[in-house]
């Protein structure tokens, strides 16, 4: 990690799961958010953040609680990314109730006021108004809450897909009397040497990329590649 940020990143992402998706089905795992206070402590440029959050792990007043102590201890560096979960295994294995994608997405929308309310009332309050990440593509229900309450919307879709998926999300902002230019698109990194799959993804609008890095021996030479290009800009 200490790597990374000297090399030049600017957001470190881990995820919000108990269990490893790739690889070792039971291997060494640990979990977020004392991941993100640890990472709080031990960087001093970049952003951080989880991407992302589980909504259904945790009551959303905790989490927000959470969100703005390790705003602080980052001295305003989190960024809050959320979404509605998917990994089956970890609500089996901790005791969630899995319900339905379409559940899952209500409690989001649910809990999102709830989260902005309670950073309202918290005393100490935020240091910033701490920025909102939603994942996810579903076109009825996420990207409208994207366009309610989101300043980041990350994705991985490929271009084609970013281009559909953004006019969604410009017409959900129009029913609100948002500007779509207020969110920033996020996208995961596709294989490929970035000189030719990057500018796509940057015409159709994104501007945040996230290289997947799988440890726990971190091969940085792609994100370095993905670094010299954004240099070469």
């Amino acid at each position: 990690m200490s790597e990374a940020e000297d090399l030049g990143v600017d957001v470190i992402f881990n995820w919000d799961h108990f269990y490893p998706l790739y690889g070792e089905p039971d291997g060494k795992h640990f979990e977020c958010w004392t991941m993100l206070g640890a990472w709080a402590e031990q960087t001093s440029r970049v952003e951080i953040g989880a991407l992302v959050t589980c909504n259904t792990y945790r009551n959303p007043d905790l989490l927000a609680d959470m969100a703005r102590t390790v705003d602080h201890m980052s001295d305003g560096r989190l960024i809050f990314g959320i979404g509605s979960g998917w990994f089956e295994r970890d609500y089996d294995e901790y005791g969630y109730e899995f319900g339905t994608a379409g559940s899952r997405l209500n409690e989001l929308a649910e809990s999102l006021p709830r989260i902005e309310a309670r950073w309202a009332k918290l005393n100490p309050a935020p240091t910033r108004k701490i920025p909102v990440l939603i994942g996810g593509g579903g076109e009825r229900k996420t990207l409208r809450m994207v366009a309610q309450h989101a300043d980041i919307w990350h994705s991985f879709s490929d271009v084609d897909t970013l281009v559909h998926k953004s006019g969604v999300l410009e017409a959900h902002c129009a029913d609100i009397g948002r500007d779509p230019a207020e969110i920033e698109r996020s996208v995961g990194t596709p294989g490929g040497d970035p000189a030719e799959v990057a500018q796509p993804l940057l015409d159709a609008g994104a501007t945040l990329f996230t290289v997947g890095l799988g440890g726990p021996d971190y091969d940085l030479t792609r994100l370095r590649r993905w670094l010299d290009w954004r240099e070469s800009r």
